[in-house]
C-alpha cells in the first residue's frame, strides 16, 4: 500500500512538473484539457487525478509555480549574509525564478482572476520580505529608511505584477526585478556611504 501511496506522489509531481514547463512556455487559456492530456501523455482522468476541472487544474499549477519558485529564491538567499548583499540576492533569485515564463503565461495569468490572486498574493509576501531585508540592512545607526525603501519597493513590485511596468517600459517581470535590485541596492549602499 505504502509503494502504491509513493508511486501515486511521484506520479502527481511529475505531472505537475510537465504542466509547469507547459504553462510556463505556452500559456494555458489556449490549452484544453485534452491538449495537456496528449502533451503530458496522459489520460483526462489521469489529470483529473491532479485536479477535478480546468480551472483548478490551472490555480493548482499556477500555485505549484509560485511555490517552487519561493523554494527557489529562499534557497538563494540562505547563501548569503551580508545583509546589503541580501537585498540584492533576494530580488536577483527573484528575477532568475521568474524568466522562464512566457509573455503568454504572463498574460493568462492576469487574464484568470484565482492565478491573477496567487501572483498578487506573493508579490506582496515579497515586498514585506524586500521591506524586512532593506530594515535589516539599515543597521541601528537608520543609515536608510526601510519603510520608505521598502514601500517604494513595493510598489515596484506590484506594478511589475500587474503588468502596468511591461506596458510603460516593454521590460518582461524578471527584468524589471533585476533593475530594481539594481536601483535598491545602490541606494541602500550609498545611504551607507553617505556622511
Amino acid at each position: 500500500m505504502a509503494q502504491i501511496i509513493r508511486r501515486g506522489a511521484a506520479r502527481r509531481t511529475e505531472l505537475l512538473d510537465g504542466l509547469v514547463d507547459l504553462f510556463l512556455a505556452q500559456g494555458f487559456a489556449d490549452l484544453s484539457l485534452d491538449d495537456l492530456a496528449a502533451h503530458l501523455q496522459c489520460s483526462k482522468s489521469t489529470l483529473y487525478g491532479v485536479a477535478p476541472s480546468k480551472e483548478q487544474l490551472v490555480t493548482t499549477v499556477v500555485r505549484e509555480f509560485f511555490r517552487r519558485s519561493t523554494a527557489q529564491v529562499d534557497d538563494r538567499l540562505a547563501t548569503q549574509t551580508d545583509p546589503l548583499l541580501r537585498i540584492r540576492t533576494y530580488l536577483d533569485a527573484i528575477a532568475e525564478a521568474l524568466a522562464p515564463a512566457s509573455p503568454a503565461f504572463y498574460a493568462d495569468v492576469d487574464a484568470f482572476a484565482p492565478a491573477r490572486e496567487t501572483y498578487r498574493r506573493n508579490t506582496a509576501i515579497a515586498a514585506r520580505r524586500v521591506q524586512d531585508l532593506v530594515a535589516a540592512a539599515a543597521g541601528p545607526d537608520g543609515a536608510i529608511d526601510a519603510r520608505f525603501v521598502g514601500t517604494v519597493a513595493a510598489t515596484v513590485m506590484s506594478s511589475i505584477q500587474s503588468g502596468a511596468m511591461a506596458e510603460s517600459t516593454s521590460l518582461d517581470d524578471a527584468a524589471a526585478y533585476r533593475l530594481l535590485a539594481d536601483l535598491v541596492t545602490a541606494g541602500a549602499a550609498g545611504a551607507h556611504r553617505s556622511p
